[in-house]
């Protein structure tokens, strides 16, 4: 695999608003190199209405989406190597969002809820499902970047779709 330099450009700018008072938006875009440009604000959580955006990602939420993302790349791939062939993939993703070992505010921790559709005949154990999953969480990328765990929470397969 060849290792690639990821950038992104980031942009925000003052407006009218009063920065000293700490009335300032925090709403800011994203920019990737095809032109791809994303609203981003602090979370509303985080930076109370009018200063954030609600309709805009923020960065809590992308680093949820991009673990979650990580992890279903590695797992078709998985699954397509073992001849499965997955028709529908869809992870309703979660972080928490609280204090670390060391006291600071942090992510502490990310759920990956996956709930995957194989082909007919194609689905494969409950046990072999946890072993795609267990590697495709071994290979993401992102999930060895982080401090926290991320736990994965498949269905059971009688839960599946």
């Amino acid at each position: 695999m060849a290792i690639d330099k990821h950038q992104a450009r980031i942009t925000w700018a003052l407006g009218q608003h009063d920065f000293l008072n700490n009335q300032y938006s925090r709403e800011h875009t994203w920019s990737f190199d095809d032109g791809l440009v994303i609203p981003a604000s602090s979370s509303p959580g985080v930076v109370p209405l009018p200063w954030s955006a609600e309709n805009a990602i923020d960065p809590e939420e992308a680093l949820v989406a991009s673990a979650s993302s990580c992890h279903m790349l590695w797992f078709l791939d998985l699954a397509r190597q073992d001849n499965r062939v997955v028709e529908y993939y869809s992870d309703q993703a979660s972080g928490r969002l609280g204090k670390d070992s060391s006291g600071r505010i942090a992510i502490t921790s990310i759920t990956l809820r996956p709930e995957i559709r194989f082909s007919a005949n194609q689905a494969p154990s409950a046990e072999e499902l946890a072993e795609l999953h267990s590697e495709a969480h071994r290979r993401c990328f992102i999930a060895n970047t982080l401090k926290c765990p991320v736990h994965v929470e498949p269905p059971c397969p009688e839960e599946e779709r």
